[in-house]
């Protein structure tokens, strides 16, 4: 990985897409990780999906801007008729998640089987 941008893993599975960040979303990669994220939201509906999980597993980090990238996907899936969840979450996400209350807004799985 190269500093400033993020790697990500896709996998297409029954009716879900699963996208996998890896890296710090702050101040120099969250306008990359919100784009990404409304290119995933588009090439799911496109597919005909409903469902799209976010793998939280390995970020590092994640900022505010990070946090409103997850809101404007949000509003672009529901209008997509996608339905965004998170999973995996490490512990320094389960942390900012609960203290920025995205995991009342978002459902959030411990295991990607359970998604």
């Amino acid at each position: 990985m190269t500093r400033g941008n993020l790697d990500w893993t896709i996998e297409t599975r029954e009716g879900l897409r699963l996208i996998a960040p890896i890296g710090r979303v702050d101040e120099t990669t969250a306008t990359e990780f919100a784009e990404r994220l409304a290119q995933e939201i588009g090439g799911a509906a496109g597919d005909g999906l409903t469902r799209l999980a976010i793998d939280l597993a390995s970020i590092d980090y994640m900022s505010s801007r990070g946090l409103r990238g997850l809101t404007l996907a949000q509003r672009q899936s529901a209008d997509s008729g996608i339905t965004i969840v998170l999973a995996r979450p490490n512990q320094i996400m389960r942390e900012i998640l609960a203290i920025s209350r995205y995991d009342k807004v978002f459902q959030v799985f411990d295991d990607i089987d359970d998604v």
